[in-house]
């Protein structure tokens, strides 16, 4: 998509009809799907939603042909299918979950040359990357997300995710979230202060908990009390948010990805309680609309996962039922 200020902004087509929900508009020559979102959309970041609408598989599966004067557009003024059901397919949003990048075989780091292969072929074939805060409004019905929407994320807060990582998504354009524990930063392989200010300032990485000190949250210590253990939780997800606040303002942390990807009642309270509306499991497979926001699917990279075992980890639609 181009920058701001680009030539979309020239869209002069004609408008063939209207009502509230959608319109219908015949493209002036040299028109795009960015500047007609622009016109009719307010932002050019929609132009996903005239495309999409003009897709004859319906799937996003392909680009439609560029805007042409011969061929009128539809464009819609409010979601057409915000909960993603359709007659045969219903849309589930997969999150990919990373750890470390770098070389070696170990099962949790992921090699730059095969991140960046991954990251690519999502560009190639379609898939649009979406911000993990983008799901709390289409979970809740109000905000529809492209066809083949992809979250990207990553644990615990390895310096790996700055040299590695960042740099792809930044050549891509792909946003990203980096689940932090904040008792780790600042030392050995961790990230640093000044990286996660980088970071969050370029507007593609959004830093978010995995906790203060990375424990199980569903595992009591010894003798630990139902008082102590209710007070250690509050702790585990209040002073990483309260910390990541301060020193990355205008920083709002309202996401976590629980240690282990384990939480059970004692630990959704918590996190209720504590202000999070979002919430990342290690359970693989898609997101649709009706998922739980505490209790989110998420599926694991890993290093020996092969492109071909990536693209099978792309859940982006599940068959319906037969009744």
């Amino acid at each position: 998509m181009a920058a701001a200020g680009g030539p979309w902004l020239q869209a002069q087509g004609q408008v063939l009809g209207r009502n509230e929900r959608l319109l219908v508009y015949r493209p002036a020559a040299g028109d795009s799907f960015e500047g007609i979102a622009e016109r009719f959309l307010g932002s050019a970041a929609q132009a996903w939603q005239v495309a999409d609408a003009n897709d004859d598989d319906g799937d996003g599966s392909r680009s439609p042909a560029p805007p042409s004067p011969a061929v009128p557009l539809l464009v819609p003024l409010r979601p057409l299918n915000p909960l993603g059901v359709g007659a045969e397919r219903l849309q589930t949003v997969p999150i990919l979950c990373y750890h470390r990048l770098g070389p070696g075989n170990a099962k949790m780091v992921v090699s730059p040359a095969a991140f960046e292969a991954q990251m690519a072929w999502l560009v190639r074939n379609g898939y649009r990357v979406v911000r993990l805060a983008d799901l709390a409004g289409f979970l809740a019905g109000r905000k529809a997300l492209p066809a083949r929407s992809v979250v990207i994320s990553f644990d615990d807060g390895y310096e790996s995710v700055y040299r590695h990582a960042y740099p792809v998504l930044k050549k891509y354009r792909l946003p990203a979230t980096v689940f932090v524990y904040t008792d780790f930063l600042g030392g050995g392989d961790a990230l640093t202060w000044a990286q996660l200010q980088e970071m969050q300032a370029s507007g593609l990485v959004d830093v978010q908990s995995h906790s203060k000190s990375h424990r199980n949250l569903i595992e009591r210590r010894a003798g630990e009390t139902d008082e102590r253990y209710r007070a250690a939780l509050d702790t585990e997800m209040r002073a990483p948010r309260e910390l990541l606040e301060r020193r990355l303002p205008p920083l709002k942390v309202r996401q976590l990805a629980y240690p282990f990807g384990d939480a059970n009642e004692a630990v959704l309270e918590a996190a209720a309680r504590n202000g999070y509306e979002l919430g990342a499991t290690v359970v693989p497979g898609g997101n649709a609309f009706y998922a739980q926001p505490l209790m989110l699917r998420r599926t694991m990279i890993f290093g020996d996962t092969s492109l071909e075992a990536f693209k099978s980890k792309l859940q982006t639609s599940r068959a319906l039922a037969a009744p």
